[in-house]
């Protein structure tokens, strides 16, 4: 069993930045990819950022050039930098791994 626990989100205005963290019950992040999703109101949740084992990451269009996903293995930490924010990316952010998900923490952008 594995529990993952973001925090860092909060309100921001447009053209600001937040930092999400995502950190794992027990050792995990060297195993398997891992992921940041996000859920607007009505929509379907999407994925937002991924980092796999090697350290290789790939992003949805949407925030490429603005977000950039990392992790701390010692740390068993991701993390989720978002810069240049837009009230398009208000959402619930949730981080993901092997089918576990974290409860979520909302980011809402103001314009």
């Amino acid at each position: 069993q594995v529990q993952l626990v973001e925090s860092g989100g909060g309100l921001v205005q447009a053209g600001g930045s937040l930092r999400l963290s995502c950190v794992a019950s027990r050792r995990i992040f060297s195993l398997n990819a891992m992921g940041w999703y996000r859920q607007a109101p009505g929509k379907e949740r999407e994925l937002v950022a991924r980092i796999v084992s090697g350290g290789s990451t790939n992003y949805a269009d949407s925030v490429k050039g603005r977000f950039t996903i990392s992790r701390d293995n010692a740390k068993d930490t991701m993390y989720l930098q978002m810069n240049s924010l837009k009230p398009e990316d208000t959402a619930v952010y949730y981080c993901s791994w092997n089918g576990y998900w974290g409860q979520g923490t909302q980011v809402t952008v103001s314009s």
